[in-house]
């Protein structure tokens, strides 16, 4: 039967748009299509690790380059992390490998902007899921304005909250591997260097942390998020938290004396790594938080959602040469996913259950931190 695409990817954000670099000059028919007209906002803690700049410089260099120039001025290059443990013990961290922290109204709209300059990728924004079905013989995305598109194969790239995953292979929601956020805009925040993000954990609120992250032009993304079977045993309104945070937590209250708040405290869901979420479904592949890949030690997942899409497009490469999408074509996605991430995310869920439940024990980590040789082993485990 005819189809619309041999690949749609549902969902332009970093997994959706590295997917769509990484079938770039495969000869395929690809599609990328987005509820959101480019550029968006994202309610994110705007963090891109190494791993996600080193997987797309892997890609093409040059294309990571370009990146970095059409991120200019709404980033900041990251070299420290300070961290604050419950009872005020601090350590700072210096990284070696390239990070940055940039608004994803501004990084994901450049990610998109490669596809557009570098691939032939039909690219359809404003474009809402409604409905999303898969049988022997393709797959169809009906949109909210009557628009069917028709597939070999779907790679699902729409968030913690995918239609393609709910459709496709859906699971219920975890709360013990599923943490809840929020954030806002600062500027004027004080004593937090250029290069420099700050996360404060907290006695109170376990399995979390508060952030201040310098996101350029001289703003900062300032949150704090916890295990969701937390907020939801505790009642709490994560928005309130951080509030009082700000106007109570001894680090905080003098650096935000004069801070200027620019847009309203946004909540978010992330839904961690290390579960037995499916990362496949018929006809279908799943990358970034609709493979609910976030890292449960750190909070961050643009570099997992990236190097699933990449991984995304080499194993629908594979399946279209072959003209074979069952389920054993599609294991070996799912295997090389549990391959490179994981197998590390799940070691981190369940050395964060660990710190949540013996606090003891962070404090422990933070004094040992102040000897060098144990800081350096601390690192790497957070790396």
């Amino acid at each position: 039967m005819p189809y619309d695409y041999d690949v749609l990817i549902v969902g332009a954000g970093p997994a959706g748009t590295a997917c769509a670099l990484g079938l770039a000059g495969s000869g395929l028919r690809v599609g990328l299509l987005d509820k959101a007209q480019f550029p968006r906002d994202k309610v994110c803690g705007d963090a891109i690790p190494s791993p996600a700049l080193k997987a797309l410089t892997r890609l093409n260099p040059a294309w990571a380059a370009e990146l970095r120039e059409l991120t200019a001025g709404h980033r900041t290059d990251m070299r420290t992390s300070r961290l604050v443990s419950p009872a005020g013990t601090g350590v700072s961290v210096h990284w070696k490998a390239p990070a940055f922290n940039s608004p994803r109204l501004h990084f994901d709209d450049a990610l998109l902007t490669l596809v557009r300059r570098h691939t032939a990728t039909g690219i359809r924004e404003n474009s809402a899921v409604k409905t999303v079905t898969a049988d022997a013989d393709g797959a169809a995305v009906q949109l909210t304005d009557g628009t069917r598109l028709t597939a070999r194969l779907l790679i699902g790239c729409d968030g913690a909250h995918s239609a393609v995953a709910r459709a496709l292979a859906p699971a219920p929601l975890d709360r013990t591997r599923h943490c809840a956020a929020v954030r806002a805009y600062f500027e004027d925040v004080d004593d937090v260097p250029a290069t420099t993000s700050d996360f404060l954990f907290l006695g109170r609120y376990r399995a979390g942390y508060c952030w201040v992250f310098p996101v350029g032009a001289g703003r900062f993304n300032v949150g704090f998020g916890m295990l969701s079977s937390d907020v939801a045993r505790q009642k709490l309104n994560l928005k309130l938290v951080l509030q009082e945070l700000l106007e109570t937590h001894p680090h905080l209250v003098p650096r935000f004396t004069r801070a200027r708040q620019l847009t309203p405290i946004q909540g978010f869901g992330l839904p961690l790594g290390g579960s037995a979420r499916p990362l496949t479904g018929p006809r279908a592949l799943f990358c970034g938080d609709a493979a609910a890949l976030i890292d449960p030690l750190q909070g961050h997942g643009i570099d997992t959602a990236v190097i699933s899409g990449l991984l995304a497009a080499e194993h629908a490469a594979r399946c279209c040469a072959a003209n074979t999408f069952g389920s054993e074509a599609l294991a070996p996605y799912a295997a090389a996913v549990q391959h490179r991430l994981g197998r590390d995310l799940a070691r981190r869920y369940r050395l964060m259950r660990l710190l949540a439940r013996a606090p003891w024990l962070v404090e422990g980590a933070f004094k040992a931190a102040q000897w060098p040789p144990l800081r350096r082993v601390l690192v790497r485990a957070m790396a």
